[in-house]
């Protein structure tokens, strides 16, 4: 496994880390913001206000937990701050997220590959599988450069595309009305921007805390948290708004976002498609990582196997499909995540002088 320096974690690392392991397929594709925000039309602008300060505050707490405690594993951010027993519980949800969210991101690939390349899903499915092996097996600072190579492209395209849609289709009362008709994945935006948060930190927790721990300093963190909450912040209202004003023809696709690049031109709707299929790879590094590294009981040597059937196992499950394991998985890891929210903010004013130094 190949070790990083701690100078090797700049800023600039923490953030695009930070946004590449949350923005995923669900969130660059369009879909999660369509099912999160979007359908619940203006709302939802307050929502992803809520979600942006949430990642930055609790991105920040994980940071400094797993600098403080020096940590090899999300494992022990969440023993620390929710204690044995509902710590326990925690880790198994995220355990599970991980594997699920890893499926999540090569079914996504394969809604790519059948929606924009015209050619089988298995394509996708397979390619996406590949390379996320592959890049898993070079340990931590494969994961973290693959990731921070990405997201800078992915967030230009992302302004882009939002900027011109807008330009040419600025947004209506009829918007806001179909908005209305849409079934939301929570009873309400509040919940559902709680629950936003709570599903991609727990996501994001894997990759975060074993990051913090290679930081330089406390400075680091919180620049980098802070850029990482606001660049996720500002990509969730671009494509919020690019959503909102094409409602019409992007509420029942897998990938809305490669539909409305579609309107624009195809070369740009192309470009697009391979971007999308560069960020749900860095997610799915992300996930692979973490889900690998809970199983640190197991011996070394057998690492590469854990990887490899960890992998084959999540490109059976992503057989049933992107749209639905968004709308109903993810929510349902968010619930659970929220345990995750109480412990940390227990720490952060019960603990804090055990780790914020």
């Amino acid at each position: 496994m190949i070790k990083s320096t701690t100078d090797e974690i700049n800023i600039f690392k923490v953030a695009a880390t930070y946004i590449g392991t949350v923005v995923g397929a669900g969130f660059a594709s369009g879909q999660e913001v369509l099912q999160f925000f979007s359908a619940y039309g203006l709302n939802g602008v307050i929502g992803i206000a809520l979600s942006t300060v949430l990642f930055f505050f609790f991105g920040y707490t994980i940071l400094l937990i797993g600098k403080s405690l020096n940590v090899k594993s999300y494992v022990e951010v969440v023993r620390f701050s929710n204690g044995k027993i509902i710590g326990t519980i925690i880790d198994l949800i995220i355990t599970v997220f991980l594997f699920g969210a890893l499926a999540a991101m090569i079914a996504g690939a394969g809604a790519i590959f059948d929606e924009q390349f015209h050619l089988s899903p298995l394509w996708g499915t397979v390619l996406m599988a590949i390379i996320s092996l592959l890049t898993v097996i070079t340990g931590i600072k494969g994961v973290i450069n693959a990731i921070s190579y990405v997201v800078p492209v992915l967030l230009v395209s992302v302004f882009f595309i939002a900027i011109y849609s807008l330009y040419i289709n600025p947004i209506t009362s009829s918007d806001i009305q179909i908005s209305s008709t849409l079934e939301g994945a929570a009873p309400n935006w509040f919940i559902s921007a709680l629950n936003y948060a709570s599903y991609n930190l727990v996501i994001a927790v894997a990759v975060l805390a074993p990051m913090g721990a290679k930081a330089k300093d406390k400075k680091t963190l919180f620049w980098g948290a802070l850029l990482g909450g606001l660049g996720l912040g500002i990509g969730i209202v671009a494509i919020y708004f690019s959503i909102l004003t094409n409602l019409d023809i992007v509420s029942n696709v897998e990938v809305p976002m490669i539909m409305i690049a579609s309107k624009i031109a195809p070369l740009i709707q192309l470009i697009f498609a391979i971007v999308l299929f560069a960020e749900v790879y860095t997610t799915a590094v992300g996930n692979l990582y973490g889900f690998v590294s809970r199983m640190n009981f197991i011996a070394d040597r057998f690492r590469i196997w854990i990887i490899a059937a960890s992998t084959i196992a999540a490109f059976l499950v992503s057989q049933v499909g992107f749209s639905a394991m968004v709308k109903y998985l993810y929510p349902a890891v968010g619930y659970g995540g929220l345990l995750f929210f109480a412990g940390l903010l227990y720490v952060w004013f019960a603990k804090r002088n055990q780790f914020y130094v």
